[in-house]
């Protein structure tokens, strides 16, 4: 996810594998491990930014779609989501739902309740 993405928008903007690497001070071929999703991409944030700067990922909603892959590729909750209270109460109904289990009747209300409040 990450990797394919990241890559997506580099080539879109004409950036050589090369000097993408050149501008991030990252080895090319290690860097290619990334894209092609071998290993999993950087978790430090100074990290992250930079290459969102490099490839002109504007600040707010893009950018933190990038960070979000990230931390999910690197097998990652991320930490917006770990110290929201409201949200992290939701996560068993929502692993259980994502993994075919039904939830119940009472957990499908409190799920409608908690998106209709936007938590």
């Amino acid at each position: 996810m990450f990797g394919r993405h990241i890559k997506e928008v580099r080539v879109n903007k004409g950036l050589s594998l090369r000097e993408f690497c050149r501008q991030l001070g990252e080895d090319a071929s290690n860097w290619s491990k990334v894209e092609r999703e071998l290993v999993a991409p950087p978790q430090d944030r100074q990290k992250l930014e930079r290459i969102a700067d490099i490839l002109g990922i504007k600040k707010g909603g893009e950018r933190n779609k990038v960070f979000d892959m990230a931390s999910v590729d690197a097998g990652h909750i991320p930490e917006y989501v770990m110290t929201d209270k409201e949200v992290l109460k939701a996560l068993p109904m929502f692993f259980r739902t994502v993994g075919s289990v039904k939830p119940t009747a009472e957990e499908l209300a409190q799920l409608i309740e908690n998106i209709k409040k936007g938590a």
